[in-house]
Formats: C-alpha cells, structure tokens, sequence
C-alpha cells in the first residue's frame, strides 16, 4: 500500500488493455519495484461467464448437453433460447476450453506411442477434414486441426502438436496410408546437432522414432485387406512400443477410430447423416475442443481403471490432474493470459520500450 506522500497511478498494458477488467493501480517504492494495488480481478475473468448476465447454472447446463451431443436446436425450444446466443457459448466454451487443452496437456511428455487419423465432416458450407492424434497409453487426446483440404497443410498442424508435447524418447507413430503424414513426422521431430563450425547447426531425426502405416483396401465400402508396413525405424522397436500398451499386438488405429466414434457421437454435428449441420468452420472447431477437453478431463475411461477399482480419465492417467473434473470446473478454471511479447522492430530500441520489456517480458 502507498505511505507517506506516494500516491497511486494508472499503469497501461503494453499492448494498450489492461491485464484484467479494471485498471491497475502502483507505487514505486525506493527500491523501485511497482507493486500492485489489492485490487484483485473478479471471480468470471478468465472464465465463460466473464461479461454474461446469464446465470452460471443455465450455461452449464446447455453446454454440458451440447457435449454429450444434442443438437442445437433442441436446447433452443427447451430452454427457449435465441440460436445466436447458444452458438456464442458453444464458441466461448470451445475457446476456453482449447486455452486449458494447452495449458494442461500440451506439456512435454513421454509419449510411447500415438495414433493419428482424420474425419470426414459434411457442413453447411461444403466438405471439411477433421485431423487427431491420441496417446494410446493413457488415451489422452492430443489435439486436433481442421481444414477445407486433406493436404500437407492439416497434416503439419496435427503433427505439431504431438512433437509439443513429446520429449526426446523411442516413440511409436500410427497412421493410415496419407504420405504426408511420414514427411511431416520427419520434419518435425529432429534435433540440432551442432558440429563446431560456422552457419546453422544439422537437423539429425530422432533416431529411436519409428513411423508405421496401416493402409486399408476396399472393395465399394467394405474392408477386404489390410496392409502394414514401416516407413521408419527397426522392427524390434516397433514391437517393443507397440506392445507396451495391454491389447496391441499389430499395427493398428484401432484406438484413434473408436476416439472418432467418440466425438461423432458427442458432436451432433459430426453424425454421419444428421440435419443438423454447422455453418462455420470456427464453430466446428470450438466443438471439437470443447468435446476434446471434456473427453481428457471429465471422462472416466474403462480401459483406465486401476486395480484398486479406482476409475480415471485420460488426464489423471497422463498425470495432467488427480481427479475427475465437472464440467463445471472444467468452465470455472482460469487461463492466465499469455506473456506480452515485445514488437520486433528493426533498429534500437527506446528507452520507453526497454522499460516495458523489463517490466511485463523479462523473466
């Protein structure tokens, strides 16, 4: 608090908002550290509910049904709520909840072994590619990409998330036959080796990476053959990773297929044959995070039950948490927002802009 003649000012974010809702108030004291007011953020920011009049309750409620797969337009005539306004929180709750996907899982981990796929998804505006990965371990649902286009581009986004949250161990990779995936893998899980000399260091692959492909034949929509093979790695290792998990005995995306089922069944708007199809991409995307985190965090899994007959979700398997989140929670949790990040400018710097880089970026 100020003493003597020192008298509180209004402080700006760098990036001209506020770090909350209301303005922060400091004084400088001798030793010239700004200390900020008691003034404390309330309860909703960071939250869903942060600037909504509705009550808390009814939001849950309605995006706890769209979770589990209700189609918008039965909420509408339940709760005699404007299409507009469910869309709207199905969008802050998709936002919200891919903030706290990144915060808890996207965390450097020993993987093991992962499998990734696509889904076909038919909306209002066309055809869309819906790419996943999962950890088969845990079950733990890694992220997702969506595009307009099955390429090179939806791949690479998926596979950045893996190579997030993976560290440097053997590791297994699961796909179908898409070629893109091996060129992204290889791309994207390297390390710098540098060899004394001068120019950038050499990108070597991780050397205990194995990449194997599970390619399906059909005859018009039924599966007649299956074709496995290994794009990368020793086949002793494959075996080992693949056969740490209970229940893997060949290459397979047996996992990843019944994630997909998962999500059609939660996401109405993923239903093979549905009405009920949604107009944005953004909007199928804020789904997909929010069934995704409900999945990791609020989802007790059967596979996952300890001996002790203990149930556990996908997070508390990885170690992401303790215990089962509600949705509730799951809304409740705040999200710090991220570091401000100083312009990049060619030139020196000023002294206003060193003093704000010292202040709000400095570690």
């Amino acid at each position: 608090m100020a003493s003597g003649t020192e008298r509180p000012v209004p402080l700006s974010y760098p990036t001209g908002r506020c770090m909350c809702d209301h303005t922060l108030l400091t004084t400088v004291p001798i030793w010239g550290s700004p200390l900020v007011s008691a003034q404390r953020a309330p309860a909703r920011t960071g939250t869903i509910f942060h600037r909504r009049r509705t009550d808390e309750a009814l939001i849950v409620i309605v995006i706890t049904l769209v979770s589990w797969g209700c189609p918008l337009v039965a909420i509408e005539h339940a709760f005699g709520l404007q299409p507009q306004t469910i869309r709207a929180w199905l969008e802050a709750a998709g936002q919200h909840a891919e903030a706290v996907h990144h915060q808890q899982v996207t965390q450097p981990r020993d993987l093991g072994h992962v499998q990734a796929d696509e889904v076909r998804v038919k909306t209002q505006c066309g055809m869309v590619w819906m790419a996943m990965a999962l950890m088969v371990s845990s079950r733990l649902w890694l992220g997702g990409a969506i595009s307009t286009r099955r390429d090179q581009r939806l791949v690479t986004q998926v596979v950045a998330l893996i190579a997030a949250s993976a560290v440097k161990a053997p590791l297994l990779l699961v796909v179908d036959g898409f070629a893109s995936y091996v060129d992204a893998f290889r791309q994207a899980f390297r390390t710098r080796v540098h060899h004394g000399g001068r120019g950038a260091p050499r990108k070597v692959p991780w050397p205990d990476m194995v990449i194997g492909q599970v390619v399906k034949q059909y005859a018009g929509k039924r599966v007649v053959g299956v074709t496995r093979r290994l794009r990368q790695g020793s086949p002793a290792l494959a075996a080992r990773l693949l056969t740490q998990p209970p229940g893997c005995q060949v290459l397979n995306t047996a996992y990843m297929e019944r994630l997909n089922g998962t999500f059609r069944a939660r996401l109405a708007p993923l239903a093979r044959r549905t009405h009920h199809l949604v107009h944005r991409k953004e909007l199928l995307h804020a789904g997909m995070y929010l069934v995704g985190a409900l999945y990791n965090f609020c989802t007790v899994h059967a596979s996952l039950t300890l001996e002790s007959g203990q149930p556990r979700t996908p997070a508390m398997a990885a170690g992401s948490t303790d215990h089962c989140w509600s949705v509730a929670e799951l809304l409740w949790h705040r999200v710090p927002p991220p570091r401000w990040e100083p312009p990049k400018r060619r030139g020196r710097r000023s002294k206003a802009m060193q003093q704000l880089i010292e202040r709000w970026a400095s570690p």
